[in-house]
């Protein structure tokens, strides 16, 4: 059976020294391969399809056989790696934490182990005929977040 960790291999051999990166590797029954990739600049079909070629290049399709799939994860899939929260700062994210919280607001910062998303609401301030713009800075550890998307506006 073909292993993640080999196709994990061939890919990152592919992708050295250019602003892609490997997003998620699957290999499921039938040696269905099916690879994400991000780039920090944007990903492009020329891309994924060079990907394609040197993963087939590197397998003996006489010894398995297998299907490959190279796409870019898509705007409504869930964050994987840090790399892609680093990709997103200053946009507009939706994080859900394990506890059921949903935290939706600008993604400001990204460390090695949490973000910090900075949340707007008008509340009732004390004194004040009007709600007022509350602004927070929401910090999240990535233990804590289930899932984040970037949220997209229409």
């Amino acid at each position: 059976m073909i292993t993640v960790e080999k196709i994990k291999q061939l890919v990152e051999e592919k992708i050295a020294e250019t602003p892609n990166f490997i997003v998620d590797i699957t290999v499921k029954q039938g040696n269905k391969i099916t690879i994400l990739m991000d780039s920090d600049k944007g990903i492009v079909v020329a891309d994924c399809v060079a990907v394609s070629r040197h993963v087939e290049a590197n397998l003996n399709r006489d010894a398995e056989d297998f299907s490959i799939e190279v796409s870019s994860p898509g705007l409504d899939y869930p964050f994987k790696t840090k790399r892609q929260y680093q990709k997103n700062i200053g946009r507009e994210v939706s994080s859900l934490t394990k506890e059921g919280q949903k935290v939706i607001g600008k993604l400001l910062t990204v460390t090695d182990d949490a973000v910090v998303i900075e949340t707007k609401t008008k509340e009732k301030v004390p004194g004040k005929k009007t709600k007022q713009l509350i602004i927070n800075n929401i910090n999240l550890t990535f233990n804590q977040i289930k899932e984040t998307k970037v949220v997209l506006a229409f």
